[in-house]
């Protein structure tokens, strides 16, 4: 029965441990490297102080639409999910990780062939549940691509 136990315990520990490390060295980047996803479509993320700025590199793999070109929806939407997941558990030290609960997502207009920046909001965080807003844009804050929200268990 223990052994059973034991897997589990170590992979809260290693949960931990990796956000710890992450705001000790101001690097997310080891976070981010724990996450496929986050990998495969070229994420990361810089800190300012309380302000987490969320990157979406302009990168081929990411194109839905050739024509325009334009980033895949499914993409914008995966992104702005795992920013929020991110911040999560950055600003709540997360011993694991948050689980979706809810995510609902608006699109306002195209988002181009080039970087793409997400910046959340946690708009309420109670024991078990936090809800957090997502803000999407490419050259300028004020034009957004997208907006989400989304809630998580936190427990």
């Amino acid at each position: 029965m223990t052994e059973q136990t034991a897997p589990v315990a170590s992979s809260e520990l290693d949960v931990q441990d990796v956000v710890k490390r992450a705001i000790e060295l101001n690097d997310y980047s080891y976070l981010l490297e724990k996450v496929p996803y986050s990998q495969f479509i070229g994420m990361s993320v810089a800190r300012f102080g309380d302000e987490m700025v969320f990157k979406l590199p302009a990168k081929d793999d990411n194109i839905g639409n050739p024509i325009l070109p334009a980033i895949h929806g499914g993409v914008i939407a995966g992104f702005m999910e795992m920013s929020a997941i991110v911040q999560l558990m950055v600003f709540m030290q997360a011993k694991k990780v948050p689980k979706i609960v809810d995510f609902s997502i608006d699109y306002l207009r195209a988002g181009l062939h080039q970087d793409s920046f997400a910046e959340c909001k946690i708009t309420r965080q109670g024991r078990r549940v936090a809800n957090v807003s997502i803000n999407c844009w490419q050259t300028n804050r004020k034009q957004l691509i997208a907006t989400a929200r989304a809630h998580f268990l936190l427990d």
